[in-house]
């Protein structure tokens, strides 16, 4: 029989878990994640929430900040209600137990990061995404109306169209990855909040979850995607043998740390006026300028200057994980590299959620709201993920009475029909290294023609190749985020070949200037190819 429900959300991040709080208020939610509840992008934010708090601040200044950095392609309504929700969500944060970092006067104690002109970024020292993560889930353990399957994962969504019904998401196949079991999930609305895509590349800050699913999914099913070329590299990533996926906060850079070559010399000034608080597009370009042409591994982050107690009381996370790996940061500059961070595009949703297939929403990193435009601003993403879901659940609750009123549909349970266990996994593996190379190598922070016709080649036999495997193999994890990523990978190609010209995160040398008339947004659909609307 399988699980029905109000509504199935599927991610348990920043997104997901306030959704299903929210909603839980109106109806039975089951949430739906692929490992365990706190591995989400969310539990590794270090930098902090944008909102307005200071007397100096004002929401005219945090949308300019969020448009400039944004490229020409911010949809200006979705930045409205973005900044205009940010206070009232950090406030609901704190209600449900979230403490953030204070002043002895007992004020949030607010930093700032590139792209920013005033102090606004609430944060729990270096633990931010930690300490949300932690009341959220607290709150939803504690909420009856909310049911957890950790350990599962997302299959396909069910649309009623492939059953001869009229264009409507139901719900999910759904991998329970202990049994090995796909079940189904029905559902009034179904809510992706699977979060972003980072191991399409090679290396990434992201945690090893973030394979794009809920963008490949819907893109399957056949809901409008956007702007998926505008992949994010975050500037600083600790460059060690042994570490992997460590971020090393803007918040430094917005404390006064300075970008240095190996031998100590600083370089931003070259690149930007704000010098080392520039937008994170620039400062990741100028560090991969500067290390091909110095033939650097790395560049350094230097924060030395300040004084030790300030740096450790400021970045205890930081300073302790450096620590592990024989780098004292009050004293020695920390070894980065820029690595890819943030999907600023996704599946296309309005200032609710709703995605173009009736049926399903979309809300975080997953969306594609027209908030961070062809660049995200440093720290609106857990600004994004908490004010939408509030706003999806806020709308869902006026329509779910209606959808109560309804039968759950008639759904095949899923078949595996001739599909075997595979015998040769290392295809997965090999597949996953080449797709992931190949990204890295030719879709990166810098672009050509050439490298992404080579990109398109490679890309598509890949994805065919995994297509095949998939059809006639059980799916198991490894293979599932294999067929995400290598569709997310076509996305993201054929979305940066239609855009001629550079803009925030999409830098080409063939077209270097920007051009005033691909001032939109790129569009990509099942059976369509990417065309700018």
């Amino acid at each position: 029989m399988g699980i029905r429900t109000d509504y199935l959300v599927i991610g348990s991040g920043v997104a997901g878990l306030t959704f299903a709080l929210r909603a839980a208020e109106h109806g039975e939610v089951t949430l739906v994640t692929k490992r365990k509840e706190d591995d989400a992008a969310t539990t590794w934010a270090q930098g902090g929430v944008a909102a307005v708090f200071s007397p100096t601040d004002s929401y005219a200044s945090h949308t300019a900040d969020t448009l400039e950095v944004g490229c020409g392609l911010c949809h200006e309504d979705a930045v409205a209600v973005c900044v205009e929700g940010g206070p009232a969500a950090i406030n609901w944060l704190t209600d449900i137990g979230a403490k953030f970092s204070r002043d002895d006067a007992g004020e949030l104690d607010l930093g700032r990061e590139g792209g920013h002109t005033e102090r606004r970024v609430v944060h729990a020292a270096d633990i931010t995404g930690r300490e949300i993560e932690r009341a959220l889930l607290a709150a939803v353990a504690a909420n009856e109306n909310i049911r957890v399957l950790p350990w599962h994962m997302g299959v396909e969504l069910i649309t009623l169209s492939r059953l001869g019904g009229p264009e409507r998401c139901a719900g999910a196949y759904v991998l329970d990855e202990v049994s090995g079991q796909v079940i189904t999930v029905l559902a009034r609305a179904t809510i992706l909040a699977t979060g972003g895509a980072g191991k399409v590349y090679l290396y990434t800050t992201n945690p090893d979850v973030a394979s794009g699913d809920g963008v490949a999914m819907a893109y399957r099913a056949g809901a409008e995607v956007a702007n998926m070329e505008f992949y994010q590299f975050h500037p600083t990533c600790l460059f060690h043998p042994l570490a992997k996926n460590f971020l090393i906060s803007e918040a430094l850079r917005g404390e006064g740390a300075v970008l240095r070559l190996p031998d100590g010399e600083p370089f931003m000034a070259r690149h930007h006026a704000m010098n080392d608080l520039a937008p994170r597009d620039v400062v990741a370009r100028a560090i991969d300028h500067e290390m091909k042409r110095t033939g650097s591994e790395h560049v350094l982050l230097d924060i030395t200057h300040l004084s030790s107690d300030f740096i450790r009381n400021r970045f205890p996370g930081i300073s302790e994980r450096c620590a592990g790996f024989g780098i004292d940061i009050t004293s020695e500059p920390i070894p980065v590299v820029p690595a890819a961070h943030y999907m600023c595009g996704g599946v296309t949703s309005d200032l609710f959620g709703r995605t173009t297939l009736p049926g399903l929403w979309v809300v975080g990193e997953s969306a594609c709201t027209g908030l961070h435009g062809a660049n995200r601003l440093a720290s609106n993403s857990l600004l994004e993920g908490l004010v939408f879901s509030g706003r999806a659940a806020s709308r869902l609750a006026e329509e779910i009475r209606d959808l109560q009123r309804s039968p759950f549909p008639d759904v095949p349970e899923w078949e595996i029909g001739s599909a075997a266990a595979s015998d040769e996994a290392v295809v997965v593996s090999h597949s996953w290294d080449e797709l992931r190379r190949t990204m890295w190598n030719y879709v990166g922070i810098v672009r050509s023609d050439s490298r992404l016709r080579r990109a398109a080649r490679r890309v598509a036999l890949l994805e065919e190749e995994v297509r095949e495997y998939y059809w006639n193999n059980i799916v198991t994890r490894d293979l599932l985020e294999l067929r995400n990523i290598a569709t997310v990978a076509q996305l993201i190609v054929g979305s940066a070949a239609v855009r001629r010209e550079s803009r925030g995160l999409h830098h080409t040398m063939d077209y270097p200037e920007t051009s005033p008339r691909m001032a939109t947004d790129t569009v990509a659909k099942r059976g369509v190819m990417p065309y700018l609307r």
